[in-house]
């Protein structure tokens, strides 16, 4: 089974608090004059205290374009994306060299050669490095991102994958449109990276010394860890069609292990989310029924996936959602019936750093990792959810 040896957050180092952001971005979103009691009620009821931008607030009224904007993700992602894949390998203990398989996410800008390409120079990937650039998972591929590391170490056991993921969510915003979805995007999405480095479990981890863990605080979310051992439940290749939890037996590893992924797209649901592309670039497309396609759909899914594997939502010691927004999240508690507690690390999140779209569960799992280590041997469940409208189930064994 796939083993996460590393996880790297990397935050831009613009950061404002969040009545900061709402006054520039009245600035740049309504007319001159026009009443501001929306967006002032929107960006309040975001639960976001604080976000990190690509660029300093003051730059935001500068991009004449879409050229411009995209321009800027390019140049911000070369360097967020060197800083969350340098450091997880650094804290997995491998070097570039030892990468085979590098996957790049991102739904917030576009780049040809990829942004993968551009840093596999910069890093020292080999040439033979392969590379999957993805685009259009939007806040989903965060989790179908580990779950597509682990269908590719099922096939080369041996190999070092990594997941890249960066979102730099403010520079889609739509300056002089004062539309409901605008105004929303802008309260609660902000700007960073993740990486995830994986081995198959015919790979030995590496050597790196663990790095410390943050305090209990989702202040200083910048630094890497090592994940903890999971006292020797590392688990071989899983057989085809449902795998009993508990069975397992490899070498031990410094991270969780990967045993299973579902995919769910839910049919008719293509108009909630996504985007509109046009000559200002991405026109966010976020429809209020979200929270109700959560509530018809989720609870079904997750209950008949743990089931396939001989578990229950009781079983579960780790939550580890996507912080999609306050609403999403109440409807995820609700329609899951989860225990009061089980999504504090993914508040806390939403809270300092907003939703960072694809990149957001990855630092969720990170500070799960850090924080909140789930008792050795037990199960997890990590969750997102994108445009489709579609769901992404990852079940690991910590």
């Amino acid at each position: 089974m796939t083993r996460i040896a590393a996880v790297r957050g990397a935050l831009p180092p613009n950061r404002y608090p969040q009545s900061e952001i709402t006054d520039a971005f009245a600035r740049l979103c309504l007319p001159e004059g026009a009443d501001r009691r929306l967006l002032d009620r929107l960006h309040a009821g975001a639960r976001v205290r604080s976000r990190h931008l690509a660029l300093p607030l003051d730059q935001y009224a500068k991009l004449d374009g879409f050229g411009t904007a995209n321009a800027a993700f390019v140049e911000s992602a070369v360097e967020l994306g060197a800083e969350a894949v340098g450091g997880a390998l650094e804290a997995a203990g491998l070097t570039p060299q030892d990468v085979d398989m590098i996957l790049f996410t991102s739904v917030t800008g576009v780049a040809a050669p990829s942004v993968d390409a551009r840093l596999a120079g910069r890093l020292g990937l080999r040439p033979d490095v392969k590379r999957v650039p993805v685009f259009g998972l939007g806040c989903v591929a965060g989790a179908a991102g580990i779950a597509r590391l682990h269908d590719y170490l099922r096939g080369w056991p041996d190999h070092v994958a990594v997941l890249l993921s960066v979102e730099l969510c403010s520079l889609t915003l739509q300056r002089g449109d004062a539309s409901t979805a605008n105004l929303v995007a802008g309260a609660l999405f902000g700007d960073g990276a993740a990486a995830v480095v994986a081995c198959g479990d015919g790979r030995e981890p590496g050597n790196g010394a663990a790095h410390p863990a943050s305090p209990d605080t989702c202040e200083g979310r910048e630094g890497s860890v090592n994940t903890p051992a999971p006292d020797g439940h590392g688990g071989r290749g899983e057989a085809a069609g449902a795998v009993p939890y508990g069975r397992g037996g490899g070498p031990r590893c410094p991270g969780p292990v990967v045993v299973a992924t579902q995919s769910h797209l839910y049919p008719g649901s293509e108009h909630v989310m996504g985007w509109d592309v046009g000559d200002t670039g991405f026109r966010v497309v976020l429809d209020a029924s979200v929270p109700d396609v959560v509530r018809t759909h989720l609870a079904d899914d997750v209950h008949g996936f743990l089931s396939g594997h001989g578990l229950r939502a009781e079983d579960v010691t780790a939550w580890v959602c996507h912080p999609g927004g306050p609403k999403v999240l109440e409807a995820v508690a609700e329609t899951l019936r989860l225990p009061e507690g089980a999504l504090d690390l993914t508040w806390c999140s939403l809270a300092e750093v907003g939703n960072l779209s694809s990149s957001s569960v990855l630092h969720v799992l990170r500070d799960t990792l850090a924080l909140r280590p789930p008792p050795p041997g037990t199960p997890g469940l990590l969750i997102a959810m994108g445009p489709g409208f579609c769901s992404e189930l990852v079940l690991l064994r910590w």
